[in-house]
């Protein structure tokens, strides 16, 4: 009896064992997690204190770190080897589970982590060429010595902390989601940046919009779809003069457009954008040109920016990188700073593709059959088989799903193959660590005549008291809205003929009127010759013509001015709407509640303040108002719903505008029977949803912000922030996305300032306090003095550790 005994102990402890260190489904192997030793305990405290000295075999001299009281490191190196060696070391100390993660988001390797449930997601990144694209970028980089130096150097240093490791030290997640690291390559940081590429440049229309075509006379085509939106200021100032010859302009074929497009869906607004401005030394209090930016992004935990300064005897420069990728993303030097917003052109086309038969070897071109190049992508998927996928290239690219799929977005049109610039061959990093070098504005223009994809706005200033701003990126050479509707793939007349020469895309130095600026918008007037794209690919007219307002009254400018213009909270929107809507409301039908809500719009002051509530019942009621204007219209036809630019100028139109009538009623409708009733349905959702009117209506309260955390897991983000702002306001914040990373440089001679913040923290591990330590102050709209050293030896109270690394020397 007694082995019996034994024996069924041992059973018990062997399955304790065998069970506490399997994954159950998504629940981490408790047996490891748990582990006292080697499990999430370790990582409460573990990269707090900063090591004092380390030395590698891989590093060539000694470089010294200088480490402030926000744990900024400042990198002090006597070579390119070891700077760039040691930015991937401390990037991986702090933030080596989001380096791993983003980049096998962004490559289709979840499921390899998560299984079943990320397949679809993989496929998607893998069909698009996220791993065809980053393969071209960086083919392209390792044929520049320089750069490949930088990026074996960068993956040296990650991979020499990812060796300094045991199960005991991997980052939490690591734990929770039960994997390990594996070795990083240049190619992971080629993919970091297609990643972002994506991101900016992944948004397309032409499936609904082809069908909008054929259902919609061209005169109400350019009404509601125009090429330059009504409200709208240009990035690049009217009347600026085009000092150019430009090139031949390809003429349409007689028919551009495909037919038989699949059936629209419902529109969805911008939410990701920036804004960026600079300003001459006549505007500012000291006589030295500023430059700010605000890039606005989807907000996570960790913080999608590290910040950092990385010094040698050709550099030294301050800012924010990717975490993934060396050199610095957005910042300045001792002679310039820059910043950067997505400049929203098209750059992405979709082709109908003919194929011979259903093995989709051949599809049709010019009249003859060309072979299609097949890729295979085996996407390894945890717990299951390995999932063998064809990916069937054509000239144009990839063809992203065949008819018989369903795909992974619903505006992806099948049978469809995708002209995208980001597939090109590019040298996006090469721009950057030109800037990080540059002295002056012919410094700036060759580092960006490197840069391709995503297309940015890059404005600049220098200690000169230059300023100027480019709509810089690869632009195909196009007829006039050729890409707007789906394209037949059989014909070359359809291809792009070329490109926009570099020297030619939209830009301005030194404009008259002493300032730069952009914020998404259309990047030029109807003077400059070339098709960038049309109204909907822009961010509509509140940001800009915001920015620009204050700008002109703007005479002695001070940083603090510019904090205070980062933060402003002045809904344009509203400003432009809501005397109208409110003048064609019947206020003696309003009932109690609704009245009260009247009186709160009536008084406002057109500011999304964080606990005001008329913010909320704008919001509502602007949303209902546009339903109503284009439901009837358009939406059981499913077609493409025009932009808010294109809407408001309706409504301030209202007795002109044919859409204000209700076509499903006999009569005909003005603004004020559309308002009432969408007044009503507003008070209605909202008292519904929040109750009576009252502190739960309030802006921060109903709406927030949310910063999750990057891969979802609850309780490592921090939710519903108390924030002002909304995503057509220059405080951009909204429920998800926002200001990623606030910057303000003044740029005096000799003395660089500046300051900045990013809602996050230096470190990526969630047990430490640097994890969301800038958040709260992001909130409020605090700035941090930025130390910009020029010496290791540099005295000052903030600084709080030095760490020396040492080499082979």
């Amino acid at each position: 009896m007694r082995w019996l005994k034994l024996l069924i102990a041992g059973g018990l402890t062997t399955a304790l064992f065998f069970f506490a260190n399997k994954k159950i489904g998504q629940v981490p192997p408790p047996g490891k997690f748990l582990n006292p030793f080697a499990g999430f305990w370790q990582n409460n405290s573990h990269l707090n204190p900063l090591p004092r000295t380390l030395a590698f075999k891989d590093m060539v001299d000694t470089v010294t770190v200088v480490w402030d009281d926000r744990k900024v490191p400042h990198i002090f190196a006597e070579n390119t080897w070891d700077l760039y060696f040691t930015q991937g070391y401390l990037m991986a100390r702090d933030r080596l589970w989001q380096m791993e993660f983003i980049t096998r988001a962004a490559s289709g390797r979840l499921a390899e982590v998560v299984g079943q449930r990320a397949l679809a997601h993989d496929r998607f990144r893998r069909r698009i060429g996220m791993v065809y694209a980053a393969e071209q970028a960086l083919q392209a980089m390792q044929k520049d010595t320089k750069l490949r130096t930088i990026g074996e150097a960068y993956a040296a240093g990650v991979n020499a902390w990812i060796r300094s490791l045991g199960p005991a030290d991997w980052p939490l997640e690591f734990k929770i989601l039960d994997y390990r690291p594996e070795a990083w390559t240049p190619f992971k940081s080629a993919i970091v940046l297609k990643y972002m590429a994506w991101m900016l440049t992944g948004r397309f229309r032409e499936k609904r919009m082809t069908r909008t075509h054929e259902m919609l006379s061209e005169a109400e085509m350019n009404r509601l779809f125009p090429r330059y939106p009504p409200l709208s200021e240009p990035v690049i100032p009217p009347g600026t003069p085009w000092d150019f010859t430009p090139e031949r302009i390809p003429a349409p074929p007689p028919s551009a457009a495909s037919e038989g497009a699949a059936p629209a869906f419902p529109e969805e607004p911008m939410l990701l954008g920036s804004n960026n401005w600079a300003l001459s030394g006549r505007r500012t209090e000291n006589g030295y040109a500023m430059l700010c930016n605000d890039p606005h992004l989807g907000l996570n935990l960790p913080s999608i920016w590290y910040e950092m300064q990385l010094v040698a005897p050709d550099l030294n420069v301050y800012g924010v990188t990717l975490p993934g990728s060396p050199g610095i993303i957005i910042g300045f030097n001792n002679h310039i700073a820059w910043g950067v917003t997505n400049a929203a052109s098209d750059v992405l086309d979709w082709y109908r593709i003919q194929f011979k038969d259903e093995t989709c070897r051949e599809y049709f071109y010019d009249g003859q059959w060309r072979p299609t190049q097949m890729r295979i992508e085996n996407i390894r998927v945890r717990g299951r088989e390995t999932v063998r996928d064809t990916v069937f290239y054509t000239h144009y690219g990839p063809v992203v799903y065949r008819s018989g799929e369903k795909p992974y977005s619903q505006n992806i049109p099948l049978d469809a193959a995708m002209r995208w610039t980001g597939h090109d061959p590019s040298r996006e990093m090469a721009s950057f660590i030109k800037l990080n070098r540059a002295r002056n504005y012919g410094d700036y223009l060759d580092a960006l005549a490197d840069y391709d994809c995503p297309a940015q706005n890059f404005a600049y200033a220098d200690v000169q008291g230059n300023i100027a701003i480019r709509h810089n990126g690869k632009f195909p050479l196009r007829w006039q809205g050729q890409g707007r509707f789906l394209l037949d793939g059989s014909q070359s007349e359809n291809a792009w003929r070329g490109w926009i020469p570099h020297d030619q895309v939209p830009q301005v130095k030194n404009p008259p009127r002493g300032f730069v600026s952009s914020a998404n918008q259309v990047p030029a007037d109807a003077t400059y010759p070339y098709y960038l794209g049309w109204s909907w690919q822009y961010a509509s007219f509140e940001r800009s013509v915001r920015i620009n307002e204050i700008l002109r009254a703007t005479k002695n400018a001070t940083p603090r001015d510019m904090m205070r213009m980062q933060l402003d909270v002045v809904n344009l929107r509203a400003r432009a709407l809501l005397p109208t809507l409110l003048n064609a409301l019947p206020v003696d039908s309003l009932s109690a509640d609704e009245r009260r809500a009247y009186e709160e719009l009536v008084s406002w002051n057109y500011e999304n303040r964080a606990g005001l509530i008329a913010p909320l019942v704008f919001r509502s009621f602007w949303t209902q108002v546009y339903q109503s204007i284009w439901s009837d219209e358009l939406r059981p036809q499913r077609l493409a719903w025009p932009g808010t630019d294109v809407s408001i100028n309706e409504v301030l139109h209202a007795s002109q505008s044919p859409y204000i009538d209700n076509r499903n009623t006999p009569q005909r409708e003005t603004l004020a029977d559309l308002v009432l009733p969408a007044f009503r349905r507003t008070i209605g959702d909202l008292t519904k949803a929040y109750g009576p009117i009252g502190p739960d209506w309030q802006w921060g309260t109903a709406r927030g912000t949310d910063i999750q955390h990057l891969a979802g897991i609850p309780g490592l983000g921090r939710m519903r922030l108390h924030t002002s702002g909304d995503f057509a306001i220059i405080n951009a914040t909204n429920r998800s996305a926002g200001p990623s990373w606030r910057m303000i440089v003044e740029l005096v001679p000799g003395k660089v300032r500046a300051w900045g913040i990013y809602p996050g923290g230096q470190s990526g591990n969630p047990g430490s306090p640097d994890y969301d330590r800038f958040i709260d102050d992001w909130v409020v709209g605090n700035y941090y003095e930025l130390l910009f050293l020029q010496s290791p030896e540099e005295k000052q109270e903030r600084l709080i550790s030095k760490t020396m690394l040492r080499g082979k020397k």
